[in-house]
């Protein structure tokens, strides 16, 4: 028998009946053995997620605000799931010691974390699996970094002698004791990480949608599904954009060339999205395989004579960005001139100041500032030495009046970036998708 670990997100366990359909899932196939649960999410678009209210519990009790009545909408959420289901579990013990934690001042990852804490041993119970607190086996090192090779040690051991288990995600400890959590959403890396730690068949990734589609809905009407998708071409568009799946929840598994299937709890039957190491050109229903894009970018275009000469230029400018904290998206060249690509949210208020140390330090001729820019990629493996992919991405734009103001093609060929006005982002992501699909 093969081992599958199933990761169930929020929206799957927001109340009672998403228990019972998570339950279903779990028992219609007996590989599925290790079982990684977040929190409860929202069960509507009104409803807040359980993680977000013990955020409001450490910051009332920080503040030294009333936490409690924040607390008791937690305790009575998940008391509610209890008595639903009929689960023969007392949670009371541990609802006082997290209370007493909170008014205590713990930190925002230790109260963060009770979600899943509480929802693990919930879900454990009704579906009669053994729980393994993730404090015991997921380990982060002293900067506050996965430490990969004592997780995969602890999750072996622990795990070895238990045929079922139910593991929470999103948190671990940290060297010296304490919980630590992953960035949001970072229950997907815990489910990697385990799904990489037992040397599992497949990781299954369960949320609210049925696998990644090649393009927004809310921009695109009825874009098809991608059935089948590259952890680097997913990669490419998970930071551009497409958020089904935490981007470094790819990383345990791709090593280990474990595929993912990202799959909906509430259509079941539906068989989502495969995310695997390889794709045959065969298999793939067009050249491109998503378009994904984001807004709030600001470009910083500089010129300078004979700068293709000029040992150093580059450096330059990158130490003056390095120097203020600031990470860039991308750095498009031409011979005498030079494009910074920054996240507005990077810049916050040090625009002035970077324009001003890089005058200094670099010298440039001239120097431009372009805000309110939105990012467009078109991505796909399908696209590599493949004649004509540029010309008709572009024949579309033009077509549909978008005013490109950046390329950025990456070495590997597998995708393509453009630049536009952000009053024109949505016309271009519907340009690309309508080239290569419609």
């Amino acid at each position: 028998m093969g081992i599958k670990v199933a990761k169930f997100g929020g929206t799957s366990l927001a109340d009672a009946n998403q228990f019972r359909k998570v339950k279903n899932i779990i028992s219609s196939d007996p590989e599925r053995v290790y079982i990684v649960p977040s929190a409860p999410g929202k069960r509507d678009k009104d409803d807040e997620k359980i993680t977000d209210m013990l955020y409001e519990c450490h910051k009332a009790a920080k503040h030294g605000e009333d936490y409690l009545k924040i607390f008791e909408k937690v305790r009575k959420r998940f008391d509610e799931i209890v008595s639903e289901l009929g689960v023969d579990i007392d949670l009371s013990a541990h609802y006082e010691f997290i209370q007493w934690q909170i008014g205590e001042k713990a930190s925002p990852d230790y109260v963060a974390s009770r979600g899943e804490f509480l929802c693990g041993m919930i879900l454990a119970k009704y579906i009669g699996y053994e729980y393994v607190d993730a404090a015991e086996v997921i380990f982060f090192n002293e900067k506050g970094e996965l430490n990969t090779p004592r997780t995969y040690e602890a999750v072996r051991n622990r795990l070895a002698g238990c045929k079922k288990a139910v593991i929470p995600g999103f948190y671990g400890s940290k060297p010296f004791g304490g919980i630590k959590t992953f960035s949001r959403g970072g229950s997907d890396i815990s489910g990697s990480v385990i799904a990489r730690a037992v040397e599992a068949d497949l990781y299954e990734n369960w949320t609210d949608v049925s696998g990644f589609l090649m393009a927004d809905p809310r921009i695109v009407k009825n874009p098809k599904k991608i059935e089948l998708i590259t952890y680097r071409e997913l990669r490419e568009l998970s930071y551009m954009g497409a958020t089904v799946l935490h981007e470094d929840s790819i990383f345990p598994v791709r090593q280990a060339g474990i595929p993912i299937n990202v799959r909906n709890t509430n259509k079941p039957e539906e068989h989502g999205t495969m995310i695997v190491p390889d794709l045959p050109a065969e298999k793939r229903d067009y050249l491109i395989t998503g378009i994904a894009g984001k807004k709030g970018f600001t470009v910083i275009a500089m010129e300078k004579d004979k700068m293709n000469m000029e040992l150093g230029f580059a450096r330059k400018v990158l130490s003056v960005l390095e120097e203020q904290g600031i990470s860039i998206e991308h750095m498009p060249t031409g011979i005498d001139t030079l494009c910074i690509v920054v996240a507005e949210k990077q810049l916050g208020n040090k625009l002035e100041s970077v324009i001003k140390k890089i005058k200094e330090t670099a010298v440039p001729t001239s120097i431009e500032v372009a805000k309110g820019m939105a990012l467009v990629a078109t991505v796909g493996e399908g696209m590599i030495n493949h004649q004509g992919i540029a010309a008709k991405l572009f024949a579309s734009l033009a077509d549909s009046e978008v005013n490109v103001r950046m390329i950025d093609q990456g070495s590997s060929e597998m995708n393509i970036i453009v630049g536009v006005e952000e009053e024109d982002y949505e016309k271009a992501v519907a340009a690309a998708y309508g080239a290569f699909v419609e």
